[in-house]
């Protein structure tokens, strides 16, 4: 008992300005950390829909009917070169070596690392381009799987970015802004509609590796930022252990686990009572998360028992644990158990030098299994009510990093015009938006802005991006800063 006096005497001590300040003016905010801390109602509109502006999120619903019930990202970390890929460019055949013209670069801003080339040769696909589907969509012989899939994907030839460098470009992508810090996509996301499944987190991060050389991944990317902790990415690994500290240590059985978190939600209580940081409460819900994971992850991560025709389907590599394969049926069994956001990172993709080696590399570790994770949900029913995302930070430029030869070449970044792919819920099927110049260089046609991308993808989760906010240090933070507008073009 003296541990309990010792802590409550702490608890006494622990009344800053901070927390004056909680007690005195957060008493709307710890109802509503209240009430989305209420298992029954989650999934539920606000019963008030005239309270104040900062009660009026989390939503714990849509505002408006959602085309998806969840989304799975594949983002292919170290920018996928479109010109291999998705863009076809005959031009760049017909004046190979030659230097790109001043006209279409327009003093472009370049990275360090091609900024000091006295010239910029264009450099043409070593890969064939073909049509595909009744679509007629042109797609690179590197992508064969992905072909066989073009009727059901809208591609988006005309992304564009203000990041230059991977990190930054990252960090914008997945938060927002190209400084760390803000909260993440998949947490903002789980902050507004809160969960499908109290067994499991709302957002879900599942990492791999391609080939060597791999750009660095930073927490920062899956992180809470100043919204609630209880909205951070959890990141599932590969192996029998996929979430850290997740099991009981040695000694302690599942009743001495319930004993421990009932005394310690109880020392919490006093703690809340005491202090009114709703940190508590959301750090105590994870606390129970972990506990009732305990069951339902283990399940989940176990692939032993599919079918080999579903590993068929995915390739090989999906019975290696950390594979993009692997992980990709792991997105399937996380929104079959209704995780709202699943965040898949695969590393390997800059590819400054050596560019034709390694992007068949890199092409056949993602293939055959993205093509087939499109495949799977549509023959499960989840193709409808899932979104799905195919893409890198920024693209590749025309012109040779290096030297140019006819067998090898590489490729610098190039914010200014890329492509990603999207497929399932809400978008239109075999559909293309967006054109770029006879040199692949600029958008002549439909630009679509990282922040365009964002809004349209939250306005298929139902959500109107202007109105999901966070007021922290006295500003009001959203996802799309003050930008952004959807874009209606591709809305099926």
């Amino acid at each position: 008992m003296s541990f309990y006096r010792e802590l409550e005497n702490h608890v006494h001590e622990q009344l800053s300005r901070r927390n004056f300040l909680s007690r005195t003016s957060l008493g709307l905010g710890a109802a509503a950390v209240a009430s989305l801390l209420n298992a029954d109602s989650w999934g539920r509109a606000p019963e008030a829909p005239g309270a104040a502006e900062e009660a009026a999120m989390p939503l714990g619903a849509p505002h408006f009917a959602p085309k998806a019930k969840r989304i799975i990202y594949l983002f292919q970390s170290g920018a996928p070169s479109q010109l291999e890929l998705f863009d076809y460019k005959p031009k760049l055949a017909e004046m190979w070596g030659q230097d790109l013209p001043e006209s279409v670069r327009k003093g472009q801003r370049l990275t360090g690392m091609t900024a000091g080339q006295s010239s910029f040769p264009l450099a043409a696909s070593n890969f064939n381009f073909s049509r595909y589907g009744a679509s007629d969509m042109m797609i690179s012989e590197l992508l064969p799987f992905t072909s066989g899939i073009v009727d059901e994907v809208t591609f988006i030839r005309s992304m564009y970015t203000e990041a230059i460098n991977h990190d930054p470009a990252v960090t914008f992508f997945q938060t927002g802004s190209e400084q760390g810090g803000r909260p993440s996509w998949g947490s903002w996301v789980s902050y507004g509609l809160g969960s499908d499944n109290r067994n499991m987190p709302s957002f879900v991060v599942l990492l791999s590796k391609g080939r060597g050389g791999d750009q660095p991944l930073y927490a920062k990317l899956w992180s809470n930022g100043f919204l609630p902790s209880v909205h951070q990415g959890v990141v599932f690994r590969s192996g029998p252990d996929p979430v850290f500290y997740l099991n009981n240590p040695d000694g302690v059985d599942k009743a001495g686990r319930r004993r421990m978190l009932d005394a310690l939600a109880k020392l919490q209580q006093a703690q809340f009572e005491k202090i009114l940081d709703p940190e508590i409460n959301y750090r105590m819900e994870q606390y129970e998360m972990a506990y009732r994971m305990q069951t339902a992850v283990p399940e989940t991560m176990n692939i032993s028992d599919e079918p080999d025709y579903i590993f068929d389907l995915y390739g090989e590599e999906a019975r290696k644990p950390g594979t993009f394969a692997a992980n990709c049926l792991l997105a399937r069994k996380l929104v079959e158990k209704d995780v709202k956001f699943v965040q898949l990172y695969h590393q390997g993709w800059d590819q400054h030098g050596n560019l034709p080696r390694d992007i068949q590399t890199m092409a056949r570790s993602v293939d055959q299994a993205s093509a087939a994770l499109i495949r799977d949900l549509k023959q499960r029913g989840l193709l409808d009510e899932t979104l799905v995302v195919w893409g890198g930070e920024f693209g590749r430029g025309a012109y040779s990093q290096g030297k140019l030869t006819k067998e090898n070449y590489g490729r610098d970044h190039h914010p200014k015009s890329f492509t990603i792919w999207m497929a399932g819920a809400g978008v239109k099927k075999g559909f293309v938006l967006g054109e770029t110049d006879e040199f692949g260089y600029n958008i002549v046609k439909d630009p679509v802005h990282v922040h365009d991308f964002q809004a349209t993808v939250m306005h298929l989760l139902g959500i109107n991006h202007e109105q999901l906010v966070f007021k922290h240090q006295g500003r009001r933070f959203r996802l799309t800063d003050v930008h952004g507008k959807v874009v209606n073009e591709i809305l099926s």
